[in-house]
C-alpha cells in the first residue's frame, strides 16, 4: 500500500482488490493476506470484492479453511465455511 501512495497510484478498495487478486493469481496467498490487514490497519474501506479474492487467494493456495482464520481484519459478517 506504500508502494501504490509512492507511485501516485489510487489507494482505495478497487486498487486493492486488483492487488489482492494478483497475489492470488500468482499463488501469493500469505501476501493476499498481508494486503487485506494493511488496509484494515490504514482505515482503507474494503468491500464485499476484496474479501472474495482473498478468499480465492486462499484457495488457490489451498488453504480456504485455515487462511482467513489468520486475517484479523475479516469482518464477522464474512461466511466463512467451517
Amino acid at each position: 500500500i506504500r508502494e501504490m501512495a509512492d507511485s501516485r497510484v489510487e489507494r482505495d478498495a478497487i486498487t486493492c482488490s486488483a492487488a489482492v487478486s494478483a497475489c492470488g493469481r500468482g499463488g501469493q496467498w500469505v501476501e493476499a493476506l498481508q494486503l487485506v490487514r494493511e488496509m484494515a490497519h490504514s482505515r482503507m474501506e474494503s468491500n464485499t470484492i476484496t474479501y472474495s479474492v482473498a478468499a480465492s487467494a486462499c484457495d488457490q493456495g489451498d488453504q480456504w479453511v485455515q487462511a482467513p482464520h489468520q486475517c484479523i481484519c475479516w469482518p464477522s459478517t464474512f461466511p466463512i465455511v467451517r
